[in-house]
């Protein structure tokens, strides 16, 4: 059973989570691979809605999505933009990319590899990954703009489509950590963080939702 305690920091860590920008027209879109396709229906949206030439679809696969995504994150997003109507010619497939980081990196490898110009990019990840996301591409790739987005829900909905609160709200933990802890890894750029969202966390962190932390010996108690 979930307390209303833990409910309460879970939606402040989504809150924060989320960067609130506004989709706009940009260069191209970048698509996260992960368990949720639900990212592949956003940017198959985001295209019909003219806000991108040209799709690049990253991520191999991982202990959640072997199973059910055994050709890998990016194949299995550009196999369902093609069912939602997106056009072959408007997506490209980077296969190998097995964290964030690598998603940034190689796709924007591909992208010089086409010759892309790129000046901005719509980064689409899951809801609760959106800051995460944007800090470390910020890090990576500074010379572009990066403008972020997800599938529009609110935190039980999202629960709702995974089935799994603890499961849910354990990610949530985890996301917050890296965001606390990576910049002083040089994994991403710093994102000042309320001290409401931070004792947030630790409830969650002290209660249990550990099983997506990463270890650090160095994390403040």
């Amino acid at each position: 059973m979930i307390s209303a305690q833990a409910w309460a920091d879970a939606q402040r860590l989504w809150d924060f989570q989320q960067m609130g920008h506004d989709p706009r027209p940009c260069s191209v879109a970048i698509g996260l691979g992960s368990h949720d396709l639900g990212v592949a229906d956003t940017t198959a949206d985001l295209y019909h809605r003219g806000m991108m030439p040209l799709i690049v679809f990253t991520g191999a696969t991982s202990r959640t999505t072997q199973e059910r995504m055994p050709r890998g994150e990016a194949e299995h997003y550009r196999e369902r933009a093609r069912e939602l109507g997106v056009p072959a010619e408007a997506i490209l497939v980077e296969p190998r990319a097995r964290n964030t980081g690598e998603n940034i990196r190689f796709s924007r490898e591909l992208l010089e590899e086409h010759r892309t110009p790129v000046s901005s990019v719509l980064l689409v990840s899951k809801p609760y990954e959106e800051r995460r996301a944007y800090a470390t591409a910020r890090k990576l790739w500074p010379e572009v703009e990066w403008v972020s987005a997800s599938t529009p829900m609110t935190l039980t909905d999202y629960v709702d489509s995974i089935g799994d609160a603890r499961l849910v709200i354990d990610m949530l933990t985890g996301a917050q950590q890296r965001l606390m802890i990576y910049p002083q890894q040089g994994f991403m750029i710093e994102q000042p963080t309320p001290e409401d969202v931070t004792a947030a966390y630790k409830r969650l962190r002290d209660a249990g939702f550990t099983s997506r932390l990463v270890p650090d010996s160095a994390e403040q108690k």
